[in-house]
């Protein structure tokens, strides 16, 4: 079976900080793939808290994620301090593609734990459709 192959985009947006719970750690001892998901939630919401927005109001309108995909690269345990780096790639008139780098600090040096990606659609909940991005939210993607 062929396995995802994500690439990290060359500028990064922002790079944020996260502590692992205990509460992300699976029965395996470290943290679990539906665990990834609520990260990069976390990661995407405090980028948009810096800029003023959150996934439910940039300018009249929210987000939906429309895909998601995580290529794992090495396990993260409980106490680790992920660094998250977000990148944008393709932007169209409607929609943009955010990619997230995640690694922690050990006694060995950096290790990338993760790469993901998720598609994000810009909705007009009131409306109930998809809307053009605003150019607020497309000015931080750039």
């Amino acid at each position: 079976m062929p396995r995802i192959k994500l690439a990290f985009p060359e500028k990064a947006l922002a790079q944020l900080s996260i502590p692992i719970r205990i509460t992300d750690i699976n029965y395996g001892n470290h943290v679990g793939n539906d665990s990834f998901v609520s990260l990069l939630h976390e990661a995407r919401m405090q980028w948009l808290q810096h800029h003023g927005f959150n996934e439910l109001a940039i300018d009249g309108v929210g987000l939906i994620m429309s895909e998601l995909a995580i290529e794992f690269k090495s396990e993260s345990f409980y106490g680790d301090q992920l660094d998250i780096a977000i990148a944008c790639g393709e932007v169209t008139r409607v929609s943009f593609e955010l990619f997230y780098r995640i690694s922690t600090k050990r006694k060995e040096g950096d290790v990338l734990i993760a790469i993901a990606k998720t598609g994000m659609i810009s909705y007009d909940y009131s409306a109930k459709k998809v809307s053009p991005l605003p150019a607020s939210l497309m000015a931080i993607l750039s």
